[in-house]
């Protein structure tokens, strides 16, 4: 399989847009939750962190050791995680990357999608809480699934199309350059409008007030504001960590 198919590449980003909706659609069915991510209230005895941080960490503990973050595009939020206890066998990378973990941007991620929550969730507190950083950590996996893809992939497409534009670009040091020159205008502009109608499409069954809505302009906005520019920021940090093959 071509990795660096153009029409795999948007194929793979379309399909993620789904099913960041989905996991969205998920978290939004229970209340904002707010002790969720209170530390020392986890419930935990002797446990200073908070219910989400200790949810996403067994998450992602778990995850490793079946080789979940071997893959470029699955980038951990959490550090000092245990060895994969399994061997995975790739094709030959298309990239050219000694470390993955050079584009890491789930710490951006993680303080825009808190931003996100009290625009997206009904105000208040349900009680349930598992559930809630159960679909927290789901939403998240998926929105960093799908933003370091487009670092990783779109960012090596970019690079090949014009390489000695790049080579020029990075070696002078000017970011603000490289990001102009990785952006695509109309693309982004057709990227949201195409988030904001499936939002809607996906939706337009829904049984409201049974069931609560996901506001379609606000994680439209969340894709032009967020997931594109940290994209961008993917493909950056890639271009600039590039070796020559």
């Amino acid at each position: 399989m071509d990795e660096l198919s153009l029409d795999r590449i948007a194929s793979v980003l379309e399909g993620l847009e789904e099913t960041i909706l989905y996991k969205l659609i998920d978290r939004i069915q229970f209340k904002r939750n707010e002790p969720v991510y209170q530390p020392g209230e986890s419930g935990f005895p002797g446990e200073t962190a908070s219910l989400f941080e200790l949810r996403l960490r067994h998450q992602e503990e778990m995850d490793s050791i079946f080789g979940r973050f071997m893959v470029p595009e699955e980038r951990p939020f959490t550090m000092n995680l245990p060895p994969p206890k399994r061997k995975r066998i790739d094709p030959d990378s298309p990239l050219h990357i000694p470390d993955y973990n050079l584009v890491n941007l789930t710490s951006y991620i993680l303080a825009d999608y808190f931003n996100l929550l009290p625009h997206i969730c009904p105000p208040g507190d349900d009680g349930h809480y598992g559930s809630s950083c159960e679909h927290d950590v789901y939403a998240l996996q998926a929105i960093s699934r799908r933003i370091h893809y487009g670092a990783f992939y779109v960012g090596e497409v970019k690079y090949r199309q014009d390489p000695e534009k790049f080579k020029k670009l990075l070696s002078s040091g000017n970011r603000a350059a490289v990001l102009e020159a990785l952006t695509r205008k109309t693309v982004e502009d057709t990227i949201v409008e195409r988030v904001r109608e499936k939002a809607r499409t996906i939706q337009a069954t829904i049984r409201t007030p049974i069931r609560t809505q996901l506001n379609a302009e606000v994680v439209a906005e969340f894709y032009r504001n967020t997931i594109i520019p940290l994209t961008k920021e993917g493909e950056l940090l890639y271009l600039m960590h590039r070796q020559d093959a």
